[in-house]
């Protein structure tokens, strides 16, 4: 129960505090946006999933909602070559607890990229062209990290994920202020401060130097407990290579799409559609359709 009412004060406090991009109107038909879309748009994505995944629907939607022709893919269709991602220009690595998450942190979904030759030869394919973009939540963050394909420059340095402090799994409502940043899918959401879902129980990041040292563009908006739940250095949430095209991040922006997904959401902006995080979405297919080959 104090808990409960520990969050209940957060939430309620940090709802006062939300800061919107400049000039957004919650409104799809002003974005350009149909809810009912059906011809296809030829901007290619696809949902990467791994035995036990989650969240895949959500953010095939989003995908979906922003302009992109989705494509799901599972780990097995790359392990036997029947999909190579040579016509795809966004993926998306999902949430969930991939393979049990027996190995922890997403190990045992790196170990069938590493150690599966198609797999492999499709993914490094895929990050070695330049018309790409990549993107992973929670469990597909912990999985980029174990790849080592945010910062591959880094190599043994490169940031991990780590058990939270709490010594629990953390599913809680918290919010994220979005930092300056060269992002391909979150530039435009500099400055703001989003409410947004957080689910999981290796969250930390773990850097081996200073965090500046890392493109740390997102952070828990309360540097403390429960609004950071994973105890980050500096409540970092998110990173994004130097380049801005890869970006990985802990709590779900998916699942914070519309206002109703969220404990609170600004009075007067009641009649929103969706929330601010549909920008990131919208902005990735910009960019795919300015640098389609």
């Amino acid at each position: 129960p104090e808990l409960a009412q520990t969050r209940f004060k957060n939430y309620k406090t940090q709802a006062l505090a939300y800061s919107f991009p400049e000039g957004f109107s919650g409104k799809l038909t002003e974005m350009g946006l149909t809810a009912t879309r059906t011809s296809a748009t030829g901007l290619k994505a696809a949902i990467i999933r791994e035995k036990g995944v989650n969240s895949d629907r959500e953010m095939a939607y989003m995908l979906h909602l922003a302009g992109f022709d989705v494509k799901d893919v599972h780990m097995t269709d790359l392990i036997s070559g029947r999909e190579t991602l040579e016509d795809i220009q966004m993926i998306v690595f999902v949430g969930g607890f991939s393979n049990s998450d027996v190995l922890g942190s997403a190990k045992g979904w790196a170990g069938a990229f590493k150690y599966n030759e198609r797999a492999k030869k499709a993914l490094d394919a895929y990050y070695a062209r330049p018309d790409t973009l990549s993107l992973g939540v929670c469990n597909g963050c912990q999985l980029m990290m174990e790849l080592g394909l945010i910062f591959p420059e880094l190599a043994d340095q490169h940031p991990r994920m780590l058990h939270n402090e709490s010594g629990k799994f953390e599913c809680t409502f918290t919010a994220v202020t979005i930092a300056d940043n060269r992002s391909v899918m979150l530039s435009s959401l500099a400055g703001s401060k989003l409410g947004i879902w957080a689910a999981h129980g290796e969250g930390k990041f773990g850097f081996d130097s200073k965090v500046r040292d890392y493109n740390v563009i997102g952070n828990y908006h309360i540097n403390q407990y429960p609004a950071n739940p994973n105890g980050s250095e500096d409540g970092a949430a998110m990173v994004c290579s130097d380049d801005g095209r890869h970006l990985a991040m802990m709590p779900h922006l998916e699942r914070s799409m519309f206002p109703w997904n969220w404990p609170y959401y600004p009075a007067d902006r009641k009649n929103d559609d969706v929330s601010p995080w549909i920008e990131a979405f919208v902005n990735a297919r910009k960019w795919v359709e300015k640098h389609r080959r």
